[in-house]
């Protein structure tokens, strides 16, 4: 299996349909750097030592400290879901970071979550 090939892979398993919408948004402006994206996705999604739940717990948590990042905060928020973390376990990283990151990103990852959480409601994914 090509590197490419892994990252899809792992990007079907982990993102799902919202993974594939980032790569497909970059096909008109830079259809390498999906490509890229893709390559380096697998590369670290399936390296060993850590589960997927664990690996993204530690995405929200940085994208959440970050407070730059909202859309790519929400894609990683459907995947956590996605690998089995809970709502719950997930606005309890989200809260640990207003310790870290301060009160403003913290809620600025509150009400990601919250869109993110309305949305799978919305369209029956829970």
């Amino acid at each position: 299996m090509t590197r490419y090939e892994t990252g899809l892979a792992m990007l079907a398993k982990v993102d799902g349909s919202v993974g594939e919408k980032v790569i497909e948004s970059l096909k008109d402006i830079a259809p390498d750097f999906g490509r890229y994206l893709v390559e380096c996705f697998g590369d670290i999604y399936s390296r060993p030592g850590l589960d997927l739940k664990s690996r993204e717990i530690a995405v929200v948590a940085a994208l959440t400290a970050l407070g730059t990042a909202g859309p790519q905060l929400r894609v990683h928020l459907h995947a956590a879901l996605n690998v089995g973390c809970t709502r719950e376990e997930i606005v309890e990283v989200i809260m640990q970071m207003s310790a870290y990151a301060g009160f403003p990103a913290a809620l600025n990852g509150l009400f990601a979550a919250k869109e993110v959480f309305a949305e799978r409601r919305a369209d029956g994914r829970g």
